[in-house]
């Protein structure tokens, strides 16, 4: 890795974890620090271009509320959808929702 894009992955890391919204916290911070470092260029921009959208509409796509627009409907946003159901199905019963 070059230092811009080591840079460019602490920020993305940073803004992941700190939504404002708990639940995308949880969700977007472990994504990005399991799978920002392997990501490409081109998958580190579309996740900075969703890490733009509203806290709550990142998290009702994720998690089925509303319906993904089709600009956000990603690689990356399959991805995340991916990590998720994997990080609750690890989880031990009773661990949360």
């Amino acid at each position: 890795m070059t230092i811009d894009h080591d840079a460019r992955l602490r920020r993305l890391k940073f803004r992941a974890w700190h939504r404002g919204f708990r639940e995308a916290d949880l969700i977007l911070g472990p994504f990005a620090e399991t799978h920002g470092p392997s990501l490409t260029p081109d998958q580190l921009d579309v996740l900075e271009t969703l890490l733009e959208q509203s806290d709550r509409e990142i998290y009702a796509w994720i998690v089925g509320q509303e319906p993904t627009p089709e600009a956000f409907e990603t690689e990356i946003m399959a991805m995340i959808r991916k990590f998720r159901f994997e990080a609750h199905a690890s989880r031990p019963p009773g661990d949360g929702a």
